[in-house]
């Protein structure tokens, strides 16, 4: 049974975008051939084979060359997930290659979590590949009938950082999740790729899996740990262990030594996190090791960054920090907050397709396209607008773009301030606050404090049932008109606690009957180090209903999440603490 759980949800971790078979004929206008790749990653050159398949419009030849498009699996995937992708591009006269990422869909060596030295690598020399490369494709498995060279990519002859280059093929990636995050290894290590289109992904997987909402130090990341995603660890750990199969373990037994299917930190990782909830520097440095924070100077690229409003593991916070930083440098980048995610992989009709995209009828799809046309065929295409959101209370019919608003700024909101006060209320109106206290007490063991949703499955519709004395909550009047939120709100709680316990922070939707909802299914831990405690929750996009009411809640544990080792009184004081949302409208 618990087998069955998590195959049906190894979904979670992947962009779901066939099977390859070799020089196939597509009515649509391209060919395709299934492919082995020999690369050689690591500092030791390990040798690895990894699977794809290639895809080459009609038209396309030495004569006319077309730019390429490489794309690769989100986690526990494999190149089949990006076919439909691939094909959408060949359509559209790009010569695209997906492939399996490395310990996944039959590609061999283990999983390095996207770091620049293996994965980064491996995709460099595929690079080389469309760029006209011998000796790295085979059309067998056992890498003994090499490909001809591919001649059918434009190319170019410097790369950029500024140096002659050669097989440097003008390209692009795109993916989602685990295959949006290699794009950022892939240009580290690699100038001859010219633009990269991240999907859902992560700026420091030390917040995406152990976050914090205060002591930021630049971006998300922070300078202590909060707690660990339980769920998405184990689930994420399960599918790596499961995704060699018993046939790729009997032909590669050594990715089952020490660490089974992944490199040997993970283990450690996951064995700390689940059981005290913490990670040690190390770890955290491993984690940072294979995320963008610690390499942004590296990318020197356009970057069109999509990030989802429904996602509790890579939340909004993520694609802004990257947004940001390579802001900072004059890089070109843009934005777009969709609505689907991990927590929700369905988009919304008209926004975007995992399995058929279409950029005539899908809004993200179109600005994908036009994103590529503009930057690979120096087409006079616009990129679209600086920012775009979705905003889910829009009614449109057919393309989504009615429901993104646009902006030529990421920080659209104006702080709208609402105050704690005694009775458990929010109040707008600094002049009625009335001094009060709440204590909440950790939950023992790193247990959680009630029964709820986890953030695996936010929509489960549980009740939120708190153990008495773990929960504290505030709530404003109900609106008299629409509120609408789009950005990350902030608070600052005045506390009394000792040592450094972690509590969790929420926001929630009031209907109306009373029933609330967790906005998004997103929880932020927050350590408590000082008595002013600032906190950064998760960003998201939503509309308050007239009628409706704001509600704030701390808890003292949370079941998504494993929190201190000893039950802790932490009293939140109702005058000093404040909670910011940014408004629009």
């Amino acid at each position: 049974m618990a087998r069955r759980w998590l195959v049906a949800l190894c979904g979670i971790f992947a962009v779901v975008f066939g099977s390859g078979a070799v020089a196939i004929a597509d009515p649509g206008g391209y060919t395709s051939e299934l492919l082995h790749f020999a690369v050689r990653v690591g500092p030791d050159a390990q040798p690895c084979n990894i699977v794809g398949e290639l895809f080459v419009p009609a038209g396309a030849s030495a004569a006319n060359p077309a730019p390429a498009i490489l794309t690769t699996n989100g986690f526990s995937g494999s190149y089949r997930d990006q076919i439909p992708l691939a094909e959408f591009f060949a359509r559209e006269g790009y010569v695209a290659l997906t492939y399996s990422g490395l310990g996944f869909g039959g590609s061999t060596c283990k999983i390095s979590l996207d770091n620049r030295d293996d994965d980064g690598r491996a995709a460099a020399q595929l690079v080389s590949f469309l760029g006209g490369a011998e000796g790295v494709a085979f059309t067998d498995s056992a890498l003994t009938n090499p490909r001809p060279s591919l001649d059918t990519v434009l190319r170019d002859s410097v790369d950029h950082r500024g140096q002659p280059s050669v097989h440097d093929p003008r390209v692009g990636m795109v993916g989602g999740s685990y295959g949006g995050g290699i794009q950022f290894a892939a240009a580290a290590v690699d100038p001859r790729i010219d633009t990269i289109v991240p999907l859902i992904t992560w700026n420091d997987l030390s917040y995406s899996l152990i976050p914090n909402g205060t002591g930021t130090t630049t971006g998300v990341t922070t300078a202590l740990p909060g707690a660990a995603k339980i769920y998405f660890a184990s689930l994420l750990f399960a599918n790596g262990v499961l995704a060699p199969g018993v046939n790729g373990y009997r032909a590669d037994p050594s990715r089952a030594l020490g660490c089974p299917n992944f490199q040997r930190d993970m283990c450690t990782a996951i064995a700390l996190a689940n059981t005290t909830g913490e990670v040690s520097p190390d770890i955290e440095q491993y984690l940072r090791h294979s995320s963008v924070a610690t390499f942004y100077d590296e990318i020197r690229i356009p970057v069109l960054l999509g990030q989802g409003q429904q996602d509790a593991l890579f939340d909004l916070n993520e694609a802004r920090a990257t947004y940001e930083a390579l802001k900072a440098r004059d890089i070109p980048v843009k934005m777009i907050w969709h609505s689907w995610g991990h927590s929700h992989l369905e988009p919304a009709p008209g926004e975007f397709s995992q399995t058929a995209p279409d950029s005539n009828t899908q809004y993200e799809t179109g600005r994908i396209l036009d994103w590529f046309d503009h930057y690979l065929r120096g087409s006079a295409v616009g990129t679209g607008p600086e920012f775009a959101y979705f905003r889910p209370w829009v009614p449109y019919t057919g393309n989504a773009a009615p429901a993104f608003a646009s902006a030529d700024r990421i920080d659209v909101g104006a702080p709208h301030t609402l105050y704690l006060s005694a009775g458990r209320a929010l109040v707008d109106d600094p002049a009625t606050v009335r001094p009060a206290a709440r204590t909440v007490v950790t939950a023992p063991s790193a247990g959680p404090a009630g029964i709820e949703s986890i953030d695996l499955l936010p929509n489960a519709n549980l009740p939120n049932v708190p153990i008495p004395g773990t929960q504290a909550t505030w709530t404003s009047a109900p609106m008299s008109s629409p509120l609408d939120v789009v950005g990350a709100p902030t608070a600052t709680l005045r506390v009394d606690a000792a040592g450094a316990p972690l509590v969790f922070a929420q926001i929630y939707d009031v209907a109306p009957n009373g029933a609330a909802t967790l906005i998004n299914g997103l929880t932020m831990p927050v350590r408590i180090t000082e008595q002013a405690v600032p906190v950064t929750m998760p960003a998201f996009v939503h509309r308050f209903e007239p009628g409706h009411a704001v509600r704030f809640v701390i808890a003292g544990g949370n079941e998504s999440f494993r929190g201190g080792p000893v039950a802790t009184p932490v009293t939140v004081h109702a005058e000093g603490s404040v909670l910011n949302l940014p408004v629009v409208g």
